[in-house]
């Protein structure tokens, strides 16, 4: 679980940075020299790169949640009692940590 924050947190992470050199991008446009335009234009095409591969991952992470999320329901309606087991047993287990933390 911890894997999915840390992804999350990422994905948030390269958002706020692209997001900030998009910015910098405009906010610098009139003020450049010659090797500074071209910089600026490698990372204009780097940023959009990024933004477009973003954008994939994220849909990609959706697609994958939608298939993990239709798995877990079948299987539950497949195997009520199973999946009663298994949360109390989830259940059980998260409390306990929970109670040693405290």
């Amino acid at each position: 679980m911890s894997e999915v924050v840390t992804k999350e947190k990422l994905m948030e992470d390269i958002k706020v940075v692209l997001h900030d050199a998009d910015i910098l991008l405009h906010e610098t446009a009139g003020q450049l020299g010659e090797k500074a335009r071209d910089a600026r234009a490698r990372l204009e095409k780097g940023v959009k790169a990024a933004k477009e591969r973003l954008g994939h991952l994220q849909k990609q992470g959706v697609e994958q949640a939608k298939v993990a999320a239709k798995a877990a329901d079948q299987f539950v309606h497949e195997h009520p009692w199973p999946s009663v087991g298994i949360a109390l047993a989830v259940g059980a287990l998260i409390g306990l940590v929970i109670g040693r933390r405290s």
